[in-house]
């Protein structure tokens, strides 16, 4: 059978639309504003990459929602356990409600963060860079020049520890919000791991202890109305390279997870938030939990799609400058399964491509 044609017109030059695209700092927000009616060309997907969008109607299956409401009662606490360490190993992914913030505070993070989007173009561009891993960043596509095609979203970002970020460094809109959100989403994530530390028969602490909650990213994302959803992605499938994942999102789906062969469609659930494990959570723990594919499709409502993601990483590495499966875990009937590695080759791994699946799991698998 012939490939199909080229559609691309011969005098378009890709990495010349991708720059004046970046230099104009509007933003995928901008063009949907603009009113375009189709969408640039670097925007678009190849086929074989959108070739599974629509879901079918077997996948049924929804994400497991966990209650942490009665997380202190001794006689409770356990089975509440045992339901994070199934949904990591399966999952990889599960909602939790009853996690101690008021909707209040969730609403008003999310309110904060559209601010931020809605604001004209001249107002956010004081904040549009390319300097990923400090600071505080406003970009399209943070992988813009590193991917095969760009995704319909923009993103701010904020680093907010091990190094204390100074509010004043966060724009007006959000800033304190942006400040508080930090704290909140630690006091969630820090719950979650002390679960995930009891599922591995490990102490309750011991992951806080191994510094998981210290280095953190705040990124609020906003998918605004795309005018040709099936010819471009949210963002890409890829697993997240840290410890875990805390998610806050709006109304309006988007996000997808891999489980088994099938993308599953996540509906958000009022006042809940989403946990997902990470590569490095997967490394740690030897395999028992798993970090799987998630993507988010392109936004066909009119209203923006706003998501907030809290990513944590630990920030001391062992004294060796390496680190990999916890030894705790290991013994001569479940031997190590990754080989240790170091900071650098993690950091390179994930600054220096595209947003993907698992690379620096599979470099670092040990062979049998």
């Amino acid at each position: 059978m012939a490939a199909a044609a080229d559609v691309t017109p011969p005098s378009y030059h890709r990495a010349k639309a991708v720059k004046e695209f970046d230099e104009s700092k509007m933003g995928v927000k901008g063009l949907s504003d603009s009113g375009i009616t189709s969408i640039p060309e670097f925007f678009v997907h190849p086929p074989h990459s959108l070739s599974d969008l629509k879901l079918t109607s077997k996948a049924a299956v929804s994400l497991p929602v966990i209650d942490l409401a009665d997380l202190e009662y001794a006689d409770r606490r356990p089975a509440i356990v045992d339901q994070v360490k199934e949904a990591a190993k399966t999952w990889g992914f599960f909602q939790v409600v009853n996690h101690g913030l008021p909707v209040s505070v969730l609403e008003d993070t999310i309110r904060a963060v559209r601010a931020f989007h809605d604001q004209p173009r001249d107002v956010k561009a004081k904040y549009y860079k390319r300097e990923e891993g400090r600071g505080v960043m406003y970009a399209s596509n943070n992988d813009l020049y590193r991917a095969e095609a760009a995704s319909w979203h923009d993103s701010l970002q904020a680093w907010m520890g091990p190094e204390p970020l100074p509010p004043g460094e966060l724009p007006d809109v959000c800033r304190w919000e942006v400040a508080a959100w930090d704290g909140h989403a630690r006091g969630v994530a820090e719950k979650v791991m002390e679960l995930l530390s009891e599922g591995l028969g490990l102490e309750r602490g011991r992951f806080k202890e191994l510094t998981f909650s210290e280095s953190r990213a705040f990124v609020g994302h906003c998918y605004p109305y795309c005018p040709e959803p099936d010819r471009t992605m949210g963002i890409t499938p890829h697993t997240d390279p840290g410890i875990v994942t805390v998610l806050l999102q709006n109304g309006i789906k988007g996000l997808q997870v891999k489980h088994g062969r099938e993308w599953v469609e996540v509906s958000p659930v009022h006042g809940g938030l989403i946990i997902n494990v990470g590569d490095f959570l997967q490394i740690v723990s030897n395999g028992e939990y798993k970090s799987v594919q998630h993507r988010v499709v392109a936004n066909s409502e009119k209203e923006p799609r706003i998501s907030i993601v809290m990513f944590f990483n630990l920030s001391k590495w062992k004294g060796s400058g390496h680190y990999g499966p916890l030894p705790e875990l290991l013994s001569p009937e479940r031997p190590a399964i990754y080989r240790d590695f170091t900071d650098r080759e993690f950091f390179d791994n994930f600054f220096g491509k595209g947003l993907d699946s698992k690379s620096l799991i599979e470099k670092i698998k040990i062979q049998n």
